[in-house]
């Protein structure tokens, strides 16, 4: 993986959460659902610095489904979780 991929999720990961909490506007579900995967992200990474090898997909369709469950309540994440997905899938993840 190369760093400056790494440096865009990262960048990316903390304008999303900025953004959540300057709104607001997030239900208990989309915040829950936004932390496992944030979480999740952040285990990937840390496994692909152990081993650079291991599979590690999974998560940009994951974001995709976000995308498509929350973007008519929330349709001010959609354009953030939809770059996000694209950012995994760049990265393979």
């Amino acid at each position: 993986m190369l760093p400056d991929n790494e440096d865009t999720l990262k960048a990316h990961l903390k304008a999303l959460h900025r953004s959540l909490e300057e709104r607001g506007e997030v239900d208990d579900e989309l915040e829950m659902l936004l932390r496992q995967l944030d979480g999740d992200i952040k285990h990937v990474l840390d496994r692909r610095a152990q081993d650079p090898d291991a599979t590690t997909y999974g998560l940009a369709s994951r974001t995709q489904e976000l995308t498509a469950r929350f973007a008519i309540r929330h349709p001010h994440l959609e354009p953030a979780l939809r770059e996000l997905g694209n950012i995994l899938a760049s990265m393979g993840i």
